[in-house]
Formats: C-alpha cells, sequence, structure tokens
C-alpha cells in the first residue's frame, strides 16, 4: 500500500472550512437515525451508534439535537425513512470512486450522482465494479510535531494497530475496523491528540493524475462531499504536490 488517497490529505487542509457548512449536521444526523433504526438506540450497545454520537459530539452538535435524531431512528417520534446505498463509478483517468449513499428519493439521487460524475469527466459504474479495489480499515490521523514517531509507533503497535505511515502533515495508523476502538483508546491513554479517528475504506492501488484530469477529480470530489446525500466517498487517485496548490 502505498498511502492513503491524496484525497484524505486533502480534506484535512480544507477541514477547518468544511466544519463550518451545515451539511455536516445534516451527514451526522442521518448517521445517527439510521444506527438507531438498525440497531437500537443504546450506545453501549449499538457500535454504530456509539460512533455516530462521538461525531456529533465532535462537530459540537446539541445534545436535543442528538436525542431527537435518536428517536426518529428509533421511532419514538416520527421522522423521514432514510435508505442506505452504495454508488460506485469511474472518475477522469479511470480513478475508481465508492460513495455511500443515505437518501429519502433515491430516483432523485441516482440522477444527481449521475450527472456529477458526467460533468467531471467520468461514469456511474455497476454494483460491484469498483468495491474490489478498496479494504475497510480503521484509520487514525496524528498531526506531526504531536509526538514522536517512534514513540506513536511502538503504542499504536502495541494496541493492535496494523501499519504505520508517515504523511506530509500527519501520521497515519491503519487498524482491523473492529482494532479502531481499542487502539484509539490507547493512544488517548497516553495523551496522543488525535487529529481523525474513523473507519474508512483504503484503496489497494492508486491512479497517477495530473494537470486537467487531476483538477476535475479535485472538484467532483468537493462536489460529491458536498451533496447532501453523499455519507461518504472515496476515491484512489495520487497527484503531484504542486497540483494540490493549484
Amino acid at each position: 500500500m502505498s498511502g492513503h488517497s491524496k484525497w484524505s490529505t486533502i480534506k484535512h487542509k480544507k477541514g477547518a472550512a468544511d466544519a463550518k457548512r451545515g451539511r455536516i449536521f445534516t451527514k451526522i444526523i442521518k448517521e445517527l437515525t439510521v444506527a438507531a433504526r438498525n440497531g437500537g438506540g443504546d450506545g453501549d450497545s449499538n457500535p454504530r451508534l456509539r460512533a455516530a454520537i462521538l461525531a456529533a459530539k465532535s462537530a459540537n452538535m446539541p445534545a436535543d439535537n442528538i436525542k431527537r435524531a435518536i428517536q426518529r431512528g428509533t421511532g419514538e417520534i416520527e421522522g423521514v425513512i432514510f435508505e442506505e446505498l452504495t454508488y460506485e463509478g469511474y472518475g477522469p483517468g479511470g480513478v475508481a470512486v465508492l460513495l455511500e449513499i443515505m437518501t429519502d428519493n433515491k430516483n432523485r439521487t441516482a440522477a444527481e450522482v449521475r450527472h456529477i460524475f458526467t460533468k467531471y469527466g467520468g461514469n456511474l459504474g455497476e454494483t460491484g465494479s469498483v468495491r474490489r479495489l478498496f479494504e475497510k480499515k480503521g484509520y487514525i490521523t496524528v498531526e506531526k510535531g504531536a509526538v514522536v514517531e517512534d514513540t506513536l509507533m511502538e503504542i499504536a503497535l502495541e494496541a493492535g494497530a496494523l501499519d504505520m505511515q508517515t504523511g506530509e502533515d500527519h501520521y497515519e495508523i491503519f487498524t482491523a475496523p473492529d482494532q479502531l476502538e481499542a487502539v484509539k483508546n490507547a493512544l488517548e491513554t497516553k495523551k496522543v491528540p488525535l487529529a481523525g479517528a474513523e473507519i474508512d475504506m483504503i484503496p489497494s492501488i492508486e491512479v497517477q493524475l495530473a494537470d486537467q484530469k487531476a483538477s476535475q477529480m479535485i472538484k467532483m470530489m468537493e462536489i460529491f462531499e458536498e451533496h447532501e446525500d453523499v455519507q461518504n466517498v472515496w476515491a484512489n487517485f495520487d497527484i503531484d504536490e504542486k497540483e494540490m496548490t493549484e
């Protein structure tokens, strides 16, 4: 594995701006509702809901909003029914794109997703067309300078991490999905400040992009991130550093 998708690095740089957008609350509310619907409203016995609650608190979502979203999921109060879907497709240069969707109108969402792919030089693919190129893993990031690299690696590996790599601005720690929480807790116990911790889809190979195709791919990813029905989007591309700043 040559490293995490370039989109991850770009998201770190633009995260502060994204956090100001109201869309993040909408996405977290959907996740809270669906997690509660599928696994019950008790975060102690529902790992997916527990993770969603932590994400909501990290985003400074009011407690009442969290409670209402969970109650809509459990049926205690009325609410919209969201359907979970996965869309797969290709971006410029044959980049694999994987999207997790939550929508109350799949026909509308499908048309909009197809339009975005086409507008930015890609196309919507068939189910299973790119999923095999990604592997689900726990993904933890720690800013460089927050801890000595050797110390971080020792703590992470002893706690069960699979691998650690050095990115441009962050250390990247990879775990099995069911070991994410254990590694995260071990780091926090040692007072290591985390920049992020989540279950992610890690690409097994990457497509190198430059010039117009790189610009199109970044724009496509930004539009997907901003779409209210797209919960997560992943792509297996890499670009030169100079392309990121242009």
